[in-house]
């Protein structure tokens, strides 16, 4: 710890301790600014494509000695149609962003002025930020620091990584992380082999995996994964970012 030069009024120098609660400060002030860097010094590692990030959500259950069925798969082993049904049903923006979508934010911000029902604005890539380094439930705080995060993920990660390790971070189901994890409970197949339709089923599983099973699918579901099936098959334009 620094000393403090201190001069009496005999004009004789000394060292001294700063006080207890200085020393506090200081302390803190460098763990927060760790804490604040780290996730930008991991996003660098995680642009390496050998290393297979896990989320938060995998870690608390792994110490709470929850079962985690997570199995990595690259990108070019994953079916086509389920990334482009991902993508049109999550984040039909994802290729043309810069890891926020502004307009669609400006919309829900409207919405939200004139009181009418809110609807989410998370991109894909506020998503992977929000499973890596934050955590779960509604914060202006956590919003807040996901628009950074994001940003800086959008510039340090192609976007062909960035949905790579958002569909090998997802959770489908209680303990099930990764699309090849989920490809394998719920349809018995490869995330390679999957269809048109069970990718549509899955896709719209996301936003409340807790709560739906893309094998017991409810009308209103299979009503939305024949929409986002729709849409992933006209997807061409919106999807060329991760071919």
């Amino acid at each position: 710890m620094a000393k403090i030069i201190i001069k009496n009024r005999g004009g004789r120098s000394y060292l001294a301790e700063p006080p207890r609660w200085g020393r506090r400060i200081v302390i803190a002030f460098w763990l927060l600014l760790v804490l604040a860097l780290l996730p930008f010094a991991l996003l660098f590692l995680y642009s390496v494509p050998s290393v297979r990030p896990v989320s938060t959500l995998m870690v608390v259950d792994k110490v709470l000695l929850q079962d985690v069925d997570r199995q990595w798969v690259n990108i070019e082993d994953i079916a086509p149609v389920l990334v482009n049904t991902v993508m049109m049903s999550e984040d039909g923006q994802f290729c043309s962003h810069d890891g926020v979508d502004w307009h669609q934010l400006s919309l829900v911000l409207e919405d939200a002025g004139d009181g009418a029902p809110s609807r989410g604005a998370s991109t894909i890539t506020m998503q992977v930020v929000k499973n890596l380094f934050l955590w779960n439930g509604r914060s202006y705080i956590r919003k807040g620091l996901e628009f950074p995060l994001a940003i800086a993920t959008d510039t340090i990660l192609s976007k062909r990584r960035i949905m790579e390790i958002y569909l090998n971070i997802a959770e489908w189901g209680p303990g099930i992380y990764g699309i090849e994890a989920a490809a394998q409970h719920y349809f018995k197949r490869p995330a390679a082999k999957l269809t048109a339709q069970q990718s549509a089923l899955l896709a719209v599983t996301l936003p409340n995996p807790a709560m739906r099973n893309p094998t017991k699918p409810t009308r209103a579901m299979q009503r939305t994964a024949r929409i986002v099936s729709g849409r992933a098959a006209r997807a061409g334009p919106y999807v060329t970012c991760v071919r």
